[in-house]
């Protein structure tokens, strides 16, 4: 895989919100799998390597440089998520390296830390956590002599490939300098150093799933058995040099394409914004133009949830502006509507059927926010309807029989929905059966918060023995 390589992947998926992530995943997958460079049959194979590695581990044991692991089952058959070159060897990760774990002294105790730099450097996956490089060298706080002689945390070498066992699983770094952990870790002390990198990259690599399969319920969490048994693509020691080396260059190639993206989409965002913006509040004289160029990018305007979200919005706007479509003078005036719908409202109260209330102010000469065509009228919002109601004033409650209750989470994209589930008030309340919900009713949200207030829905049911909460507003319309 060369540059040019990845480039090619890349012009296929780059309008993916997750293009650069899922560009990183396969790299990395290529790499572990030993088909991210080519081999050499030439160069010392991973089962010479594991034999050199023994030698290193049994020599930093004699030494007391670690403590003698302790020995796992032994499983001939081997666990092999999917097959490496012949020169590779799987083998288990605590053969390349010791896992160990870390500690924290008292909290309650301040002498037991230090600031950076002033004791032993000590790490916490919090302090991985907006880490961006490969190579730590101290955390927030250190440990004091105090704290450190009071915990079973260990002073590990320069080299050391820091994994998060939990909270979360599968923060990876190494070591810069000596320097130990708190109990959320569990490290790989490479037994040869020349390893670490190789190591890291196996690690991020396989994060993911070591996270997926973590056990857990208030919170998940990996044990030093776990990760000592972590299955292990051994590669020849040359290899692993050739194969972090080719990772690094596709990676800051990433870097790069993340980059150019992060412009593009900068121009794409602000192209859309001034289009959409000569939409929202047109110019008579350049509206078709503007409208034209819209529709003709609106490939290039739409390819992430945001900007259809704000497409959406625009289309609404463009519609109650009557700039959606052509007036025709031979269709009837908006002021014969608001009269036919005054009529219906006076017949309804003459019969007995509504209640008269006091009619809204018409709308003055200086409130309309915005100009609308010759034969449309501003209007109150009780002029266009027969009448607004507020719900029942009832409390709701989950119980088998009696009347469901609507809420705000029945109104979805524009319409009410019904799920079966909903609370339900006594079926001989006195409010009803005048807050039955009717089709082509309106439900609109007046309360809760902010981004909620306005959300509106459509009833287009045939269900008439449901009712409303008190904090939505029913308006029905004229059907004539």
């Amino acid at each position: 895989m060369n540059a040019e390589g990845l480039l090619a992947h890349y012009a296929r998926i780059a309008d993916a919100p997750d293009a650069i992530v899922r560009l990183r995943r396969f790299v990395l997958d290529l790499a572990v799998r030993g088909k991210l460079v080519e081999q050499d049959a030439g160069e010392e194979s991973a089962s010479q390597l594991l034999a050199k590695i023994n030698q290193a581990k049994e020599a930093r044991i004699a030494s007391g440089g670690i403590r003698k692991p302790r020995e796992l089952v032994k499983d001939d058959k081997g666990d092999h998520p999917f097959s490496v070159p012949a020169t590779w060897k799987w083998i288990r990760l605590d053969e390349v390296g010791a896992i160990v774990g870390g500690g924290t002294p008292s909290a309650g105790d301040p002498e037991n830390f230090a600031e950076p730099g002033q004791g032993v450097a000590w790490l916490t996956p919090a302090d991985l956590g907006g880490f961006k490089g490969l190579y730590v060298s101290t955390g927030a706080r250190d440990l004091s002599e105090k704290g450190a002689q009071s915990t079973s945390a260990t002073v590990m070498p320069r080299g050391t490939v820091l994994f998060t066992s939990r909270a979360p699983i599968g923060y990876v770094a190494i070591a810069a300098n000596p320097l130990a952990t708190n109990q959320g870790f569990k490290s790989v002390v490479p037994y040869i150093d020349e390893c670490s990198r190789f190591i890291a990259l196996v690690l991020k690599t396989f994060a993911p799933e070591i996270d997926a399969k973590a056990p857990g319920t208030t919170f998940k969490e990996v044990s030093g058995k776990i990760v000592a048994g972590i299955p292990f693509p051994l590669a020849p020691l040359t290899e692993q040099h050739r194969i972090v080396s080719k990772v690094d260059e596709l990676m800051a190639l990433c870097d790069k394409l993340k980059a150019a993206r992060a412009q593009r989409e900068a121009t794409r965002d602000r192209l859309a914004a001034a289009s959409l913006a000569r939409l929202t509040t047109p110019d008579p004289d350049t509206f078709p133009a503007d409208a034209r160029f819209a529709l003709d990018a609106l490939p290039a305007l739409t390819t992430r949830p945001d900007q259809i979200k704000q497409l959406r919005q625009t289309i609404l706007n463009l519609a109650v502006r009557g700039k959606l479509v052509p007036q025709s003078v031979a269709d009837e005036p908006a002021t014969n509507l608001l009269a036919g719908v005054a009529e219906e409202r006076n017949e309804l109260i003459e019969r007995g059927l509504l209640r008269r209330e006091r009619a809204p102010s018409s709308v003055a000469h200086d409130e309309p926010p915005f100009n609308i065509p010759p034969n449309w009228q501003w209007a109150k919002i009780g002029e266009t309807v027969l009448f607004t109601q507020y719900g029942t004033s009832q409390k709701a409650h989950q119980v088998e029989h009696g009347i469901p209750v609507l809420a705000m989470g029945n109104i979805q994209d524009g319409y009410v929905v019904i799920y079966g589930h909903e609370k339900k008030i006594r079926s001989s309340s006195d409010e009803l059966p005048a807050l039955f919900l009717k089709k082509m009713d309106l439900l609109y949200n007046r309360t809760n918060s902010a981004e909620l207030v306005g959300k509106t829905g459509i009833y287009l049911g045939e269900d008439d023995t449901l009712t409303f909460a008190s904090y939505l507003i029913r308006l029905r319309p004229s059907l004539r």
